[in-house]
């Protein structure tokens, strides 16, 4: 089983495997959107990096979103809130599955006792 997490794809290897050319991913580095592993002047790409590329590539080419608007949305929220996908392919992201979100049994709350307040109106 390949880490996930361990640099092993170079720029020319991650390109042919998104089907992109290798100067889209320099501009996914330069505008701050994907951050490869650097060995002097080459790059390394995680798989991990590869499905995030994935996930940009829809957000871009099949939501209509531009990059100006990706960086922005992500300081306020999740990708996964941007491109709306479904909870399968959530399922298979390493960014959704590393915060937690994924749902557990949900414990039934007890019921709490409420107190009302009567007043008395005059």
């Amino acid at each position: 089983m390949v880490d996930e997490k361990k640099a092993i794809f170079t720029i020319g290897v991650a390109a042919q495997m998104l089907d992109v050319h290798p100067r889209t991913l320099r501009i996914y580095e330069q505008e701050g959107l994907v951050k490869p592993m650097r060995k002097g002047k080459w790059r390394y790409y995680t798989l991990n990096d590869i499905k995030w590329i994935e996930c940009l590539r829809e957000m871009i080419h099949e939501h209509g979103i531009s990059i100006a608007a990706i960086k922005k949305l992500l300081q306020y929220t999740p990708c996964w809130n941007i491109a709306e996908c479904s909870f399968e392919k959530r399922k298979q992201c390493t960014a959704f599955m590393a915060n937690g979100l994924v749902p557990r049994k949900i414990e039934h709350a007890k019921p709490r006792k409420v107190e009302r307040l009567d007043r008395n109106v005059a």
